[in-house]
């Protein structure tokens, strides 16, 4: 596939960079989770990864519902208003259900004392936090790069 071919599609920077940022942050809030900080490096780098996989999934399926709502896929290139409310919400909102279901329903992974909770659900600061920072640099990285290949390509 040619450079001009990925500006065809919007979703693969969009994913690229929300991989790195999201992979980041994972590794950064790794302590706040019960027995992450005692782990063997590679053990929890392992499960950063998995749980980043998770976190570029709702990123995409955010941006397929804002892509509904915005009617094209481009909406990303001029970040439309109500489409960016939609992509935040629908990743706010999985963020929170994933934390709950896993945090009280499944036990899947449960916080360490360093990780501050939000009423009503006591879903964890940090997770809350990274959908309000990561999925806005992501899109603006990727609105960026959108428009550099369309300048250059």
């Amino acid at each position: 596939m040619s450079a001009g071919s990925w500006s065809r599609i919007p979703e693969a920077p969009l994913a690229l960079f929300a991989f790195l940022l999201h992979f980041a942050w994972e590794m950064l809030q790794a302590p706040a989770f019960e027995g992450m900080a005692e782990m063997p490096h590679w053990q929890a780098a392992k499960l950063c990864l998995s749980a980043t996989k998770g976190d570029v999934v709702i990123a995409l399926a955010a941006f397929w519902s804002a892509s509904l709502v915005g009617r094209s896929r481009r909406w990303l290139a001029r970040l439309q208003p109500l489409p960016l409310l939609v992509y935040m919400a629908v990743g706010l909102a999985a963020t929170v259900a994933l934390e709950l279901y896993h945090t009280s329903i499944t036990h899947r992974w449960s916080y360490s004392d360093l990780m501050p909770l939000v009423p009503p659900f006591g879903t964890g600061l940090l997770p809350l936090l990274q959908w309000l920072v990561i999925p806005p640099a992501a899109l603006w990285l990727a609105k960026r790069h959108l428009a550099s290949e369309r300048e250059h390509g």
